[in-house]
């Protein structure tokens, strides 16, 4: 009898020990991050495949069905995923990862903000009024928000709460490690055109000047007359542009022609289910277009 109650208690901490947050990330560059904090004691679940427009998403009963057994949810937030988000968790009939609950997180709200229009309308295109919500492409701004995770997780775990803790500061250690190469990369860039502003975090941590976007208007496709604009203000000097994969060609191609530069299609995520070296990779990606064009 004894025997069998050890046994028991024995079965009942180490199923305590290996138990696992589930934890849905909108996209897999939230995914990594959860990954990388939690370890194996997270079990996480990514909604968007890194090849899709995060703005432009429809919710899926599979997205549903994730959210009904998420114990947190990983948004990068600033309302990026507001079409579709909101109502896949409403649908989703889990009170514990309802907004402003211990079991919602959003990237964005961990860390400062670029590009804040307290007044903005739709006549300036698909503006996002608390800020540029693409962080994801600033390894050190990843790196204080993978702290803000850990502590996140500590209170819904607190036995484990060191191990988070342990894993967020070997996050950020691995990206300051990285920090010297990254800049050297981009040491002495002339430029770049952004079809769109979602690498403009990476510009900014790494001092590559912004030059112009392909989109007159964010969200707004290219007009004949805005790629002439480009082209006469342009011509004859340094630069490169830069796109993600799922942006397509308009006015790209025409652009990069007449001007005589190189056009780079990029990821803007890693790979689905991918780790901390997934992640630098797509930094990798970026700065390496910028190095290849000076």
């Amino acid at each position: 009898m004894k025997k069998s109650v050890i046994f028991s208690l024995l079965v009942l901490f180490s199923t305590q020990a290996l138990a696992s947050i589930n934890i849905v990330a909108t996209t897999s560059s939230m995914g990594m991050l959860s990954r990388t904090i939690g370890g194996d004691l997270v079990k996480v679940t990514e909604l968007a495949p890194p090849d899709r427009d995060v703005h432009t998403l429809q919710v899926r009963p599979s997205m549903m069905q994730a959210l009904r057994q998420a114990q947190l949810v990983v948004s990068i937030g600033a309302e990026l995923e507001q079409g579709w988000l909101p109502p896949a968790i409403e649908s989703s009939s889990n009170p514990k990862i309802l907004p402003n609950s211990m079991g919602y997180f959003e990237a964005a709200a961990q860390a400062p903000l670029i590009d804040a229009q307290a007044n903005a309308n739709r006549s300036q295109g698909d503006v996002h009024p608390l800020g540029n919500p693409h962080v994801q492409l600033d390894p050190v701004k990843m790196a204080d928000i993978g702290l803000a995770l850990a502590e996140r997780l500590s209170k819904l775990d607190a036995a484990n709460a060191a191990k988070y803790r342990q894993n967020a500061q070997q996050f950020k250690a691995a990206v300051e490690a990285k920090l010297p190469q990254w800049q050297k990369l981009s040491a002495g860039s002339t430029g770049v055109i952004l079809y769109h502003k979602d690498a403009n975090y990476l510009l900014t941590r790494f001092n590559v000047p912004l030059l112009a976007y392909v989109e007159p208007l964010a969200g707004i496709p290219p007009t004949a007359s805005h790629i002439l604009s480009l082209v006469q203000q342009f011509k004859g000097k340094k630069g490169v542009i830069l796109h993600t994969v799922y942006q397509g060609n308009a006015g790209i191609a025409q652009l990069a022609q007449q001007l005589g530069w190189n056009h780079v299609s990029l990821p803007l995520e890693p790979v689905s289910n991918g780790n901390q070296q997934a992640y630098f990779a797509v930094i990798d990606q970026w700065l390496n277009a910028v190095a290849n064009n000076k």
